[in-house]
């Protein structure tokens, strides 16, 4: 990598880079949390099941898995700065590739092309978070995790709304019913029109990438100063960062967090969509909106009313009582969003659909904890580190098609019980885990 001055990141102050940053999780946002609202319309363009709609999350996901590693190997050849500009240079190229997979309709090539997203958000990833963790006091490091989640998640409670806005209007042309009364070539051209309706966005999408690339690029932004090493250099092994209970054991909890967060962003539309929610295009929205708040909350609380580590705590806690809530509360009423949000003049859904967007909640400051907790004492490991911690992004590959086959084996709301266990392992994490520097 190349050679960093001493305080290099601290000279240049906080500020300009945390704008940067910022908007770095504000693209990453968008374009992840577009998935809640392409899963269902994928299903009626494609013709899929529960299970066969989220191979969307698994094909994106799943490179983070695939991508981390030599992710980090890039940004430790080429830097930070340059590895955030070819990151969005993969990222613009994904999004043309949404183009030929919406002309032909073709399932696989819209993976490939949500594969490809992911390939350029995973080096994106990659440098970002350790680079927000190093730029500050590790003490502080969740709350400024919790600004750049505002971004992120900011951008989760946008999406959706753009979504419905400029593809999911007229949708009553191609419910269950109407498509039904069609025959073969009449549902096939139907299907063909509503997946047009991708091309001018995703064209769009890859114009702004393009245009952040340069700006990047062209940017004042510096490489972060790493903290020292705990070990001399010499003694820098190439699987030595396995060495480290925290990191080790904070990326499993990390792909159990990413599982559960994207069963809450991603799903939320296609169960709402099965109970008959009219608006169930912008469900995730709801979610998002739930993640706003508990970064908010971080942001004022932590460090100094609650530690990263408690927050994790009181993060699983919940998490496990939410989630128990989806499973057991009713289908039918919505009484649960209408005593908290009728006031706010939000549309009512039905309870377990408003436990299942208190996840968000839950979820918001689970990220922002596990990085600065896993990361300490790395030194020289913190780029690996980071790999590893990226690769737990899998979760949300392999946990939501779990509960895609539970839905259709059993019942959507049943699906919700496989979240439990992985909010009991972030609970491990945060109280015995994370405290772990030997095995």
């Amino acid at each position: 990598m190349h050679t960093k001055t001493p305080n290099s990141t601290a000279g240049q102050g906080v500020l300009l880079p945390m704008i940067f940053i910022g908007l770095m999780f504000f693209i990453l946002g968008f374009v992840t949390w577009l998935n809640g609202s392409l899963i269902p319309f994928l299903k009626i363009v494609c013709e899929l099941n529960n299970f066969q709609a989220l191979w969307v999350t698994f094909a994106f996901y799943i490179a983070y898995t695939v991508m981390a590693l030599p992710s980090a190997a890039i940004l430790a050849r080429i830097g930070y700065k340059r590895g955030m500009t070819v990151a969005l240079g993969v990222m613009a190229t994904g999004a043309l590739v949404f183009i030929p997979a919406a002309r032909s309709g073709a399932y696989p090539v819209f993976l490939l092309a949500l594969f490809t997203l992911a390939s350029g958000m995973t080096l994106m990833q990659t440098a970002i978070n350790p680079y927000i963790v190093c730029i500050g006091p590790r003490e502080s490091a969740a709350m400024r995790i919790s600004i750049m989640g505002l971004f992120n998640k900011g951008a989760g409670i946008v999406v959706p709304l753009v979504f419905t806005a400029m593809i999911l209007s007229g949708m009553e042309r191609f419910s269950e019913p109407a498509l039904a009364a069609l025959d073969a070539a009449g549902r096939e051209a139907l299907r063909n029109e509503l997946s047009q309706r991708l091309v001018f966005p995703y064209a769009v999408m890859a114009a702004g990438l393009v245009l952040f690339m340069a700006l990047i690029h062209f940017s004042s932004l510096r490489e972060p100063e790493l903290e020292a090493a705990d070990v001399p250099s010499g003694e820098v092994r190439r699987w030595g960062v396995f060495q480290h209970p925290q990191v080790v054991l904070g990326a499993i909890a990390l792909f159990g967090y990413v599982g559960v967060e994207v069963i809450a962003g991603d799903t939320i539309g296609l169960y709402g969509r099965q109970l008959g929610v009219a608006h169930y295009g912008v469900l995730t929205s709801y979610t998002m909106g739930f993640m706003v708040l508990g970064y908010l909350l971080g942001v004022a609380l932590i460090p100094r009313w609650l530690s990263q580590r408690m927050a994790l705590v009181v993060s699983a806690g919940t998490g496990l009582l939410f989630a128990s809530g989806i499973a057991l509360t009713s289908a039918t009423s919505s009484g649960l969003s209408q005593a908290l949000l009728g006031w706010a003049g939000v549309p009512a859904v039905p309870d377990t659909v408003f436990c299942l967007a208190l996840l968000g909640l839950s979820n918001a400051l689970v990220w922002p904890a596990i990085w600065p907790l896993a990361l300490e004492g790395l030194g020289r490991y913190t780029a690996a580190g980071s790999a590893l911690l990226i690769m737990g992004i899998a979760g949300g590959a392999l946990i939501p098609m779990l509960y895609g086959h539970l839905a259709d084996v059993s019942s959507p709301q049943r699906g919700y019980w496989v979240m439990l266990p992985w909010y009991g392992l972030i609970l491990f994490y945060a109280l015995f885990g994370s405290r772990l520097r030997r095995w």
